[in-house]
């Protein structure tokens, strides 16, 4: 009796860890799909008169372009349950897409080594803090709390900063960035790794593509803001 009981919960934890794994493996295929298509996009349109006019050419255009990208974030995140699966993809891979032609003028501001090299430690810190987040026992909810207030206070530096246009004081919101990211991304992994754990048996393959999505885009702003932030430390100017 006691052993058929344990074979049971062995068999049943198995499941739940398969469901887990399926889960996670979704939103970083879906944050490595979004991460591909900015940089494809950003690289094309870096090497593109045409485009870098239309986007930089014109003050209204990248403020457009920011105000969309902004919009999609918070339209998904407040309404991806109410979308359809195939509606939230496409607005992820948008955003993803209109980031890329934002992120374009790093291709002429930095070197393309720095960019490379930058991006291969930004993977590795997210591989890192994604690992420790996935495996660490330790709730990590007061770390994602602190680490919230943190980024409203770079939020606001930065936008003071734009007046006072002190470099000091970017590279050290860059630290405290890199700091904040490095705490986000551990903590988000972690509330991944519990949103699949609370999933019910038999969930709906659109409700757990939707789940997948708006996890890919919390992982994706990690990694890009993580990136961003370690580019301004360790970028080197292009010649």
């Amino acid at each position: 009796m006691e052993n058929g009981f344990l074979t049971q919960r062995r068999v049943t934890e198995a499941q739940t860890q398969v469901l887990v794994n399926s889960f996670v493996r979704s939103v970083y295929n879906w944050m490595a799909i979004g991460l591909a298509l900015t940089g494809v996009i950003a690289f094309y349109a870096a090497h593109s008169q045409t485009l870098m006019r239309l986007i930089y050419g014109n003050p209204m255009s990248i403020i457009i372009l920011i105000a969309a990208e902004l919009g999609l974030v918070f339209y998904l995140s407040a309404r991806i349950q109410r979308l359809e699966a195939g509606t939230a993809t496409a607005l992820f891979m948008l955003y993803a897409a209109l980031n890329g032609a934002t992120l374009s003028f790093i291709f002429l501001v930095y070197s393309s080594t720095s960019i490379a090299s930058t991006f291969f430690i930004c993977a590795a810190t997210f591989v890192a803090c994604s690992v420790y987040g996935m495996t660490t026992q330790r709730d990590l909810t007061s770390v994602g709390s602190f680490m919230m207030m943190g980024l409203i206070g770079i939020i606001i530096a930065s936008l003071v900063n734009i007046f006072l246009k002190s470099s000091a004081m970017a590279m050290i919101i860059s630290y405290i960035g890199v700091f904040v990211f490095v705490g986000l991304t551990a903590y988000d992994t972690q509330k991944l790794k519990h949103m699949a754990l609370t999933q019910p048996a038999g969930l709906d393959a659109g409700v757990v593509r939707k789940g997948a999505i708006l996890g890919a885009l919390t992982l994706y702003l990690d990694f890009i803001n993580l990136f961003l932030m370690l580019l301004r430390i360790f970028g080197s100017p292009r010649e």
